[in-house]
């Protein structure tokens, strides 16, 4: 077909009758012709339909095309023209989706199907229809979305169900490698820049960054974070009142959207951009918060609340439950009465400590206390006199020792300290003190006043010729030299040197 047929075409009574066939297809029918140097295109035909959709003059289009090519998307107009561009070189079928500026102004999408035909003068003509797929579209964005929805919520409970058996399967003091494991994963997860966990003080006067996730790149915040207080933040202790008594996560949706003062300033010299803070709570009290930040815009889930809920509680659990076992193992290792560690804590220390003086040549030296007429205090004062004396003693031997010493009550009123590193003059030294200082200690008890003394004997393990396997010998030595310090008069030490009065 050449253009001047193209053109009589249009003036024919068969023209009128395909006018009003095409009018009853729901799409638009259209002819397009194209140069052959490019230059110029117009449509040969197109349905009126193309007024009532996209607000565009058929007769207009019938002179130039340019206003239909101006309604395609901006981020469309490029993929039309490399198509059109192919079809024509190569005369495939036209096949296009694209979407297209509507007579109310919105952009919607469409779809072009169309056969190409060469004409005797080179130019292209394209015969076909274009239709409303918008439907369609946002049909598949909802299919696409629900199948996106679906697998994230189902990632999201295949790792919590993975957190929470690590949580269940953790081993005693294993508890702050799988917070750190949780704080990875979901850090990963929601694609965040921090994730932490901070413990507040009994008075939430302070609060204690201990776990905290970074992503690679990101500066660790937690060194700077240990014990700070919360006086002066005005806008944030608010915030822990919501926290503890409403249960309140805490949103911070932009940084620069809070009030001037303290906690803007710090977030933007942490270069927070936004945040969420979740309370942990520990037998029914708000113990601290976990949280995560952004320091980039961005568009939060709307659910994202909820789902670190989730996290806090799966967290709190963990913690609750590891502070339960922690309180029923330090009752089993722990006199109830004094408060310091039994023989059931004693013994495996002091293998550990024969272990190291094996291997590594380190030496340590026990010493052991009796009180000294115990009984006579418990058959003059009665069995409250005699636990107050044990309380008092055991607050005098935690006042004298270092941190690192190992201070036990042995079982009745024998007590023992396990001194390492360091010399057994010091010990000595050490032992002399606490003996002094029983000795001068106002014992009174329902205003009577009780006189008590303290004897002690030391062995240290270069003492013996072989470290045994057992911390028998040791123990036995110490013993001994107990009963001779008793022999002597009380009240004084006995080690290798012998007997010393002080």
């Amino acid at each position: 077909m050449t253009k001047q047929s193209g053109q009589a075409l249009c003036h024919t009574d068969t023209d009128h009758l395909f006018r009003k066939l095409a009018s009853g297809i729901p799409g638009v029918l259209f002819t397009y012709w194209l140069s052959a140097d490019r230059a110029s295109h117009r449509y040969l035909f197109v349905g009126d339909q193309v007024h009532g959709i996209l607000g565009l003059d058929p007769v207009d289009l019938r002179q130039n095309a340019d206003a239909m090519f101006s309604a395609i998307h901006p981020a469309n107009s490029a993929a039309v023209g490399a198509s059109i561009e192919r079809s024509a070189r190569a005369l495939t079928p036209w096949r296009q989706q694209a979407r297209l500026k509507v007579r109310a102004g919105h952009y919607e999408w469409f779809e072009a199907h169309a056969m190409p035909e060469r004409q005797s003068d080179g130019s292209t003509v394209w015969y076909g229809q274009f239709h409303n797929i918008q439907h369609y579209k946002e049909l598949e964005h909802t299919l696409r979305t629900n199948e996106s929805e679906s697998a994230f919520q189902a990632d999201f409970q295949k790792l919590i169900a993975r957190l929470s058996t690590e949580f269940i399967n953790l081993g005693f003091g294993s508890i702050d490698e799988c917070i750190s494991e949780l704080l990875r994963a979901i850090g990963g997860f929601f694609k965040v820049d921090r994730a932490y966990v901070y413990e507040f003080s009994p008075d939430y006067r302070f609060m204690d960054n201990t776990h905290e996730w970074c992503s690679p790149g990101v500066p660790s915040l937690i060194d700077s974070q240990r014990n700070v207080p919360t006086d002066g933040f005005d806008w944030w202790q608010r915030k822990i009142k919501e926290m503890v008594s409403g249960n309140r996560v805490i949103f911070v949706e932009a940084t620069e959207q809070l009030p001037v003062g303290p906690e803007r300033a710090m977030l933007e010299q942490q270069g927070v951009s936004s945040m969420f803070c979740v309370p942990v709570r520990v037998r029914g009290l708000v113990t601290g918060f976990f949280g995560v930040d952004s320091l980039r815009k961005r568009a939060w889930r709307e659910d994202q609340a909820d789902l670190l809920i989730i996290v806090s509680g799966l967290l709190s659990g963990a913690l609750e439950r590891h502070r339960l076992e922690s309180e029923l193992l330090n009752q089993s290792i722990r006199d109830p009465l004094t408060a310091l560690h039994n023989r059931r804590y004693l013994m495996p220390r002091l293998n550990e400590m024969l272990s190291r003086a094996n291997r590594h040549g380190e030496h340590f030296t026990l010493a052991m206390f009796d009180l000294d007429r115990f009984k006579h205090i418990n058959d003059s004062n009665g069995h409250l006199g005699g636990d107050f004396c044990l309380r008092t003693f055991a607050d005098i031997l935690l006042e004298q020792t270092r941190e690192t010493d190992v201070v036990a009550r042995f079982g009745g009123e024998e007590f023992v300290v396990a001194f390492s590193c360091v010399s057994q003059a010091d010990v000595r030294d050490t032992v002399s003190r606490i003996i002094r200082a029983v000795r001068s200690h106002n014992f009174v008890f329902e205003n009577s006043v009780l006189p008590l003394t303290v004897s002690a004997g030391i062995a240290a393990i270069v003492e013996l010729d072989d470290i045994p396997a057992t911390p028998d010998p040791l123990i036995r030595l110490a013993d001994d030299r107990l009963y001779c310090a008793k022999q002597a008069g009380r009240d004084c030490l006995v080690d290798a040197s012998g007997v010393s009065r002080i």
